[in-house]
């Protein structure tokens, strides 16, 4: 499989999600894999998602385990982690690509409020700051977040 902009990745997701709801179920994601040849079965697909449905982060996440894992077995980078800790860390760094929206390894604090924003969690009533958020958790007062400092800030 090429790589896939983001831009091209929401542009799928759209047109999968027939209803409008935000989400694309297992019915269409096995729609879509069968048409570009990922062979699987119904329960192996729904063990690798683990939900009935998928939001566009979550389906941004399904395309990078897809390309990530190379066209292997269907689950095998969720399920042949051998301990929690794996899993947990794995899902951090998922986590954390979301704010890093330049991929530069940093979360600055514009990036954090275009994510934010653009996950609904971004009220600009609130009074938040998100210079002041990311001062909290920099542990090396660069005025960025790397993936350490977020992870530190996740276990506190």
């Amino acid at each position: 499989m090429s790589p896939l902009s983001k831009i091209q990745l929401h542009q799928i997701f759209n047109k999968l999600d027939k209803n409008g709801d935000g989400l694309v179920c297992t019915d269409e994601l096995m729609w879509l894999l069968e048409r570009i040849g990922v062979r699987t079965n119904r329960v192996e697909l729904e063990r690798f998602v683990g939900e009935e449905a998928l939001n566009a982060v979550d389906f941004l996440f399904f395309y990078e385990a897809l390309t990530i894992g190379g066209g292997g077995s269907l689950v095998r980078e969720k399920y042949d982690l051998e301990t929690r800790d794996e899993v947990l860390e794995m899902d951090l760094r998922r986590a954390f690509r979301v704010f890093d929206l330049n991929g530069d390894g940093y979360i600055s604090g514009d990036e954090l409020r275009v994510a934010l924003s653009g996950l609904g969690l971004w009220d600009e009533d609130c009074g938040a700051d998100c210079e002041a958020m990311i001062a909290a958790y920099d542990s090396n007062s660069d005025g960025f977040l790397d993936f350490h400092e977020l992870k530190d800030m996740m276990f506190v």
